[in-house]
């Protein structure tokens, strides 16, 4: 059950917004990754227990760890200047709220909400070796106890970018 306490994240920014129809990489070991592109959308829809509308995610059963992965700026910058890539939008890492201003760690086993939606904080989001094909070589590595955060949806609503 959610706490009644759970940290309200309101000096968080969320930067991108970013859903996919289909799996571009699960169970595609030792093949070649399919072609389901990642949108950059203004606002999306979260239904409690289910995901986000319009996401690979979304259809998954009700206790999917997975149904919205987070990731912070912060880290992706700081492995834009680590492994010197510039040519890759955060988007090419397949998580699905990019946020300025959290410790997503720090969530991890809790509830929080963000833009006025709850979300239970299920596990470290681990990466894997489709990694470095998708963002640069070393980024595995770079992701090890960094590679975002798992939730589940908790309650209805819509999350926006925030303003620029």
């Amino acid at each position: 059950m959610l706490e009644l306490k759970a940290p309200v994240l309101n000096s968080v920014r969320v930067e991108f917004l970013c859903v996919s129809a289909g799996h571009s990489y699960f169970w595609r070991h030792g093949q070649e990754p399919l072609d389901f592109p990642v949108q950059v959308v203004a606002e999306v829809e979260c239904v409690a227990g289910r995901g986000l509308r319009g996401d690979r995610f979304f259809e998954r059963p009700r206790d999917h760890k997975g149904q919205v992965t987070f990731f912070a700026m912060e880290v992706y910058e700081a492995m834009c200047r680590e492994l010197g890539v510039r040519d890759r939008p955060p988007s090419v890492l397949r998580r699905n709220v990019f946020v300025r201003g959290a410790d997503l760690g720090s969530l991890i086993g809790g509830a929080f909400s963000l833009q006025g939606v709850a979300f239970e904080a299920i596990e470290e989001c681990r990466p894997c070796y489709w990694m470095d094909r998708a963002f640069g070589s070393g980024a595995e590595a770079f992701l090890k106890g960094r590679g975002g955060l798992r939730a589940r949806v908790a309650s209805d609503g819509v999350l926006r970018m925030s303003a620029r």
